[in-house]
C-alpha cells in the first residue's frame, strides 16, 4: 500500500462513524470546515561564487475539519482532521548555462484526530516533535526542522499517535509508525518503509520543570552504508537486508532563575556489518532574558554527537557549540543572530536576520558567513542551503 493510500484510509476510516454520528446536527453546531494555507517566495543569492540567483515558489494549502464550535464549548469528545499538501517550485539561474529547475507535489499533512480533555488519538500523515532542545536536537527521530528557517517546515510520517494527560501534567504517548523510507533529523539511515515502527514516551513533573524518557524501534534500511564484504559483480550488487535499531532518549527542562535543559539519545543499530554501530548524542543548554530594552534574550548550547563500537565507548566524534541573540525592536519586528563553532572543524557559522510579521503576512531577510559546506540540517527540497557567503529574502503569506 502507498503512503498516500495509507494516510487517506486511515482518515476515512476514522471519519465516516464521526460523520455518521454528526450527520444531523443543530444548525449552531454544525462541523466546520475551513481553507487555509500558506504561499511563500525565497529568493537567494551567495557572494562567494559566480552570481547564480536562487527563487523558489512554494504553496501549502490546507483544509481542516472540526466538530468543536462556540455552541458546544463543553463537549467531551472532539473530532478534528488536517489534509494539506507541499508543492513547490524552484530555480538557479546561471549566466552561461541553462537554468536547474526542480520542482513537486506531495502529501504534507493527512490526519485525523479525536480528542477529550485529557486524551488524543491522531492517525495519518502528521508531525510528531518532542523534547527540550532548541538549536541542536538529539531526539530529532521523526522531524527535520532547522531552526534557522523562517517558515519552520518539516515534512510528516505515517503514524497513529496516543497522548494521555494526567491531573498531575504528567502525559503517557504511544505510537506505531508504517511507510516511512526518508532520513530524518541525525538519522543514520532511513527506516524500512515496509516494516512498522513503535515507541512510547513518558514525560513528568520534576523539580520546577519536566523530566522525559523516551523509546523507539524500527528496522534500518542500512543497505548503501556498509563495505562490500566479497567481490560482487557491479551488475548483481548484493543487498543488506534492514536491521533491528533502538533508541533510547532523555530529556529534562528547568527554570532555575534562567532556563536550563538537557536532552540526549543513545541509538544502537543491531548489525555486526557496521564498523560503528552506536551513536550517543548529547545537547545542553541555556537561556536568559536580560532586561536590556524590550529585552535581549541569548541562548547558548553545546552539542556532541559520537559514533562507537560499544555503549558510552570513546569514538569519532564531533562537537559543536551555538549562540543565539534575539531582540524585539517592536510589536512586529525582530533581529535574531545566530554563531555556530565546530570545534572539530575549526569553522564558525554566522547568521544575522531581521523578520517583520503581520496578521497575513512575513518578511525575513538573513545574511549569512559560512563555510562551503553546510552544517548539520538537512533542509527541505526546494530551499537553499546556507552554504558559503549570502543573503536569502523569504516572503510568505498566511490566507
Amino acid at each position: 500500500m502507498g503512503k498516500p493510500a495509507f494516510a487517506l484510509l486511515a482518515v476515512l476510516a476514522f471519519l465516516a462513524p464521526c460523520l455518521a454520528q454528526t450527520a444531523a446536527p443543530a444548525p449552531s453546531s454544525t462541523p466546520a470546515f475551513s481553507l487555509g494555507g500558506q504561499l511563500s517566495l525565497q529568493s537567494s543569492a551567495r557572494f562567494d561564487t559566480a552570481l547564480a540567483p536562487f527563487f523558489s515558489l512554494r504553496l501549502i494549502p490546507e483544509l481542516k475539519f472540526t466538530t468543536a464550535s462556540a455552541a458546544r464549548p463543553n463537549a467531551r469528545v472532539i473530532v478534528d482532521a488536517e489534509a494539506s499538501v507541499n508543492a513547490y517550485g524552484s530555480a538557479i539561474l546561471y549566466g552561461n548555462a541553462p537554468a536547474d529547475l526542480d520542482g513537486d507535489i506531495k502529501p504534507y499533512r493527512a490526519w485525523l484526530r479525536l480528542s477529550t480533555s485529557r486524551f488524543e488519538a491522531r492517525i495519518g500523515l502528521q508531525k510528531v516533535s518532542f523534547g527540550s532542545a532548541t538549536l541542536f536536537r538529539p531526539m530529532m527521530w521523526f522531524d527535520s526542522m532547522d531552526p534557522r528557517d523562517p517558515l519552520q517546515l518539516t515534512d510528516g510520517v505515517y503514524a497513529l499517535l496516543l497522548r494521555y494527560y494526567t491531573k498531575g501534567n504528567a502525559n503517557f504517548w504511544a505510537w506505531t509508525m508504517y511507510g516511512n523510507d526518508a532520513r530524518r533529523g541525525f538519522d543514520l539511515a532511513p527506516p524500512d518503509d515496509e516494516t512498522p515502527e513503535f515507541g512510547g514516551r513518558i514525560q513528568v513533573p520534576f523539580f520546577k520543570g519536566e523530566l522525559a524518557a523516551s523509546y523507539h524501534h524500527r528496522k534500518a534500511a542500512i543497505d548503501g552504508l556498509t563495505p562490500v564484504m566479497e567481490p560482487a559483480p557491479p551488475d548483481s550488487p548484493l543487498p543488506v537486508a534492514p536491521v533491528p535499531e533502538d533508541r533510547f532518549g532523555l530529556d529534562g527542562k528547568w527554570d532555575l532563575g534562567f532556563g536550563f535543559w538537557l536532552e540526549g539519545t543513545l541509538v544502537h543499530q543491531q548489525t555486526t556489518l557496521l564498523p560503528l554501530p552506536y551513536q550517543l548524542s548529547l545537547t545542553a543548554g541555556l537561556d536568559y532574558t536580560f532586561g536590556l530594552g524590550r529585552g535581549l534574550n541569548a541562548l547558548f548550547e553545546h552539542f556532541r554527537l559520537e559514533s562507537s563500537t560499544a555503549a558510552f565507548a570513546a569514538g569519532e566524534a564531533q562537537s559543536v557549540s551555538a549562540l543565539l541573540f534575539r531582540y524585539p525592536l517592536g510589536l512586529s519586528d525582530e533581529l535574531t543572530a545566530i554563531f555556530y563553532y565546530d570545534w572539530k572543524g575549526e569553522e564558525l557559522y554566522k547568521f544575522i536576520s531581521w523578520k517583520r510579521t503581520s496578521d497575513a503576512l512575513s518578511f525575513s531577510a538573513i545574511l549569512y558567513w559560512n563555510p562551503e559546506v553546510p552544517l548539520l540540517y538537512p533542509g527541505q527540497p526546494g530551499s537553499s542551503s546556507f552554504a558559503g557567503t549570502g543573503l536569502q529574502l523569504v516572503l510568505a503569506y498566511y490566507f
